[in-house]
């Protein structure tokens, strides 16, 4: 249905007369908001900067986001998708009010967590930041081009423990009964929060549309209920103003699901409350989240915190991974006899048998200083020729359609190993036998142009890494991790001074 537009905002004129009814007095308020200009935000990644002392130049002096730690706001200038930077995942761009929902699940170390809507990643990489590689994170999305975006999303992040799958929810859900801590669903909506950012989300707009989305919504949260064990917890999301969305989808689903309420996050002081006269008048909806954006740096969103009852559970003990380091441990300690801990589950696939990891074996002990007791009588699995570190708790994947079963180490080529883009992205270059260094400037373009690098050119950067003068010099040819800014961004091949450029000809850059 082609909507008619207003003049003024070019907004569906139904739309805004909709909101005018809701909002009475504080409607002109609300429309001047879209003469703001938008907000644009990004994350730091701690699983590769650390501490706020360990951030890259390129984030300091940005205006924090004061609802998560990790967020800043950025003009549009600085245009931080094309820097280097971003290719080695030391950030993520999102829009700053999507940042409140992950804030609102607080996920912590050693949790099980599913995000069931994840394209394209934003909320599960912010969900793995704070899981620090403990734990699972199971990220799920519908759509195969967009789970093949949020697998990409995965991977440069450096993330570990996190496994993509490509299915409905209601196929997924029967999988995990009672099995995650907590529960993201970003569902998909009318996206009337957008309209400032999204001029195709105006013109995709109508109120059958919103009637079709809260119909799915209410799916798709049944879905997720089934997935929770006692204790557990939903975080319910959308981008949406519509009450048949927001209060009203939430009140739907505590009419069939008792067993759950809602409860008021941590972060909901910083926002405005849910609107119980517009769903029946259930006073506990006004512990939802509405975000205004014309109260707020960010974009319309609405949140709902659902516990089910039963007692909580507890993190996982010894705390997070500092970084995504691998030192520790060496890799002729690392393998052993290739003996599981008792309990484990057998590390086969079934459409492969038993996994063979000598191939991967010598690769660490030729071309890495360490390994890290992650590796140490943990899960493998093989897909075809590619090697996977699985997530200690992930059951069974027979029947799943799986996208990335967890780390991606490499595969297995003519009897020979090629270690994955994953892998680099993961690894810490202290990690390296061999690295290289490119800088943030030309040299590093012409790696992200998959162009071949040149000895002089290393030397060049070296002032880029304290570690990149002897390591440019000496310890020979070999697999050798690229670094940019002293960050890894991928892997090469150095033969007599020349780096053949071994980064994914998918990503590369024109």
């Amino acid at each position: 249905m082609q909507q008619k537009e207003t003049a003024a905002a070019g907004l569906p004129e139904e739309f805004e007369q909709k909101m005018r009814s809701l909002l009475g007095d504080e409607a002109d308020a609300f429309f001047a908001g879209y003469e703001k200009p938008r907000q644009y935000g990004l994350r730091n990644n701690p699983l590769k900067t650390g501490a706020a002392d360990g951030l890259p130049d390129i984030l300091r002096g940005l205006e924090r986001i004061p609802w998560t730690a990790e967020g800043y706001y950025y003009p549009e200038e600085l245009r931080p998708g094309k820097h280097p930077l971003h290719e080695a995942g030391l950030y993520y761009i999102q829009e700053p009010s999507a940042m409140a929902v992950v804030e609102a699940l607080a996920p912590k170390p050693g949790e099980k967590i599913l995000d069931l809507c994840a394209a394209p990643g934003g909320k599960s990489t912010q969900a793995a930041g704070r899981m620090g590689q403990h734990g699972l994170l199971v990220c799920n999305e519908i759509h195969p081009a967009r789970a093949k975006i949020l697998s990409q999303n995965i991977e440069r992040m450096g993330i570990a423990n996190a496994v993509v799958t490509n299915m409905d929810p209601e196929a997924l859900a029967p999988a995990f009964r009672g099995f995650f801590d907590g529960v993201i669903v970003d569902a998909p909506c009318s996206g009337e929060g957008m309209f400032r950012k999204d001029a195709g989300a105006v013109l995709e707009w109508s109120p059958e549309n919103v009637a079709r989305c809260a119909a799915r919504q209410d799916r798709i949260l049944d879905c997720a209920a089934e997935t929770v064990r006692s204790g557990g917890r939903i975080v319910y999301s959308t981008c949406t103003f519509s009450p048949e969305e927001d209060e009203q989808t939430v009140a739907r689903f505590l009419t069939r699901h008792p067993e759950y309420r809602i409860v008021r996050p941590d972060c909901a002081e910083l926002f405005s409350s849910g609107r119980p006269e517009w769903a029946n008048r259930w006073p506990e909806l006004a512990d939802t989240v509405r975000i205004w954006p014309h109260k707020t740096d960010g974009e319309g969103h609405f949140l709902a915190l659902l516990v089910k009852a039963g007692e909580s559970g507890t993190a996982v003990s010894g705390g997070s991974i500092p970084g995504n380091s691998l030192l520790g441990v060496s890799a002729s300690e690392s393998f052993g006899s290739g003996k599981r801990r008792s309990g484990s589950r057998a590390a086969k696939d079934r459409r492969t048998g038993a996994v063979q990891t000598d191939g991967f074996e010598e690769f660490c002990r030729e071309n890495m200083t360490g390994i890290s007791r992650m590796f140490s009588g943990r899960h493998f699995l093989s897909f075809g020729d590619n090697l996977y570190l699985v997530p200690d708790e992930m059951p069974e994947m027979s029947g799943l359609k799986v996208l990335r079963a967890g780390l991606h180490l490499g595969t297995q080529k003519k009897g020979r190993f090629e270690p994955s883009h994953a892998l680099a992205l993961f690894l810490d270059p202290r990690e390296a036998v061999r690295t290289d260094e490119v800088g943030i400037g030309e040299t590093a373009e012409k790696y992200l142009r998959g162009e071949t690098i040149s000895n002089l050119e290393i030397l060049q950067n070296k002032g880029s890494n304290g570690d990149n003068e002897s390591n440019a010099a000496g310890n020979g040819d070999g697999w050798t991790l690229v670094t940019a800014g002293g960050y890894s961004i991928g892997w090469a091949k150095r033969t007599n001074g020349i780096l053949k450029n071994h980064y994914p000809k998918g990503l590369r850059r024109n």
